[in-house]
């Protein structure tokens, strides 16, 4: 065949549909209209988005950003055919990590990366971004659809979210005045939320359960829909609370590795957490984890959060006020524990008495 004799070959033959990818963004356009806000139009189809921090209202804010993904919990997503919920996940793991330095979130840009483009699929994460967006009171000015055929398998995808706040200077978090005698405030989480979902699927796997199997922890929804319950945004309750001048010196977000590992990220030198176990409530789903996964309780509290999705550092005397003030902004929220000082040894974080895991309710 000589080369006038080829066949003439397209992007589309490649595995590339540009017609698809413009329809998604024509569809999702109210989607990120509904997320508009002060400094944002939320208008999407240029080459980049803008946000106006005087039209928010700033005067000498620090920019924060953080980005993140929902890790192999879009298995369960495409495993299951439920799309709508991994997208709240995807901004509730970076808004969550600013709202803890003080920042309020601003914008919201993903990025969606596929095999091949099922626009049904992409219109309920984007459905799921734009949701969370609203719950987190930031703006959806953007985002990156990408086809890579050959590099995903057929219906598989992935998410990575970025997203930048504000806070006005002086008022970032943690607080220079962390110290031994603050009280530690717990805010219970929504259950698993992004992050351990390797061993999830691992233990589930085990079990030899299939997704649309009744859960066995309880509940009227089959197991795959309750494993994609979406992770908790804490961050309008916690920007009321800074706003209305509450004495939270820090906060730490608890995802992959635990209190074990993320309380000790907002901890001073020479300074020590000291967790009460039993007034953690857990939800039925770590106990059945740590019962069907034959999980220790060392290995359960540094890979989940065990149902504290997030810690406040306040004054002691100052303590039960906050939580009492969360609770009626309609969060779990309760006295976890106190700042003592180091003990010498390598451990930040100590653990009295034990968690009252159970695999049902």
């Amino acid at each position: 065949m000589s080369e006038n004799e080829r066949e003439s070959l397209s992007y589309a033959q490649a595995g590339v549909d540009v017609d698809k990818g413009n329809a998604l963004v024509e569809s999702i356009k109210p989607l990120v209209r509904a997320t508009a806000r002060p400094g944002a139009d939320s208008d999407i189809g240029g080459f980049g988005g803008i946000f106006d921090l005087k039209a928010a209202g700033y005067e000498d804010p620090l920019l924060v950003a953080a980005n993140d993904g929902v890790g192999t919990k879009v298995k369960i997503a495409i495993e299951t055919g439920i799309h709508d919920t991994v997208g709240i996940d995807l901004v509730a793991m970076c808004v969550n990590d600013l709202i803890v330095q003080g920042a309020e979130p601003l914008l919201f840009l993903d990025y969606y990366a596929t095999a091949a483009l099922e626009l049904d699929v992409a219109k309920a994460v984007v459905a799921g971004i734009a949701e969370g967006c609203k719950r987190a009171g930031c703006a959806l000015i953007g985002g990156e659809t990408a086809e890579m055929p050959g590099l995903y398998a057929k219906g598989d995808y992935d998410l990575a979210g970025f997203s930048v706040g504000a806070v006005e200077r002086g008022k970032l978090l943690p607080a220079s005045n962390v110290g031994t005698g603050d009280k530690l405030v717990a805010i219970g989480s929504s259950g698993v939320h992004s992050n351990g979902f390797s061993l999830v699927r691992r233990i589930v796997e085990r079990e030899g359960l299939k997704w649309d199997a009744a859960s066995p922890f309880g509940g009227d929804e089959p197991l795959g829909r309750v494993l994609l319950t979406p992770t908790h945004i804490y961050v309008k309750p916690l920007l009321a609370a800074l706003k209305a001048h509450a004495p939270i010196k820090a906060l730490a977000h608890i995802t992959g590795g635990g209190l074990t590992e993320n309380l000790p990220r907002v901890l001073p030198k020479g300074c020590d957490a000291e967790i009460e176990l039993e007034r953690i409530n857990p939800k039925p789903v770590f106990g059945w984890l740590a019962e069907a996964g034959n999980v220790g309780m060392e290995e359960m509290l540094r890979t989940f959060n065990c149902g504290v999705g997030m810690v406040a550092v306040v004054p002691g005397s100052d303590a039960e006020d906050v939580a009492a003030a969360l609770r009626t902004a309609g969060e779990d929220a309760y006295v976890l524990g106190s700042l003592v000082d180091n003990d010498g040894g390598a451990a930040r974080v100590r653990y009295k008495g034990t968690l009252g895991l159970k695999a049902s309710a």
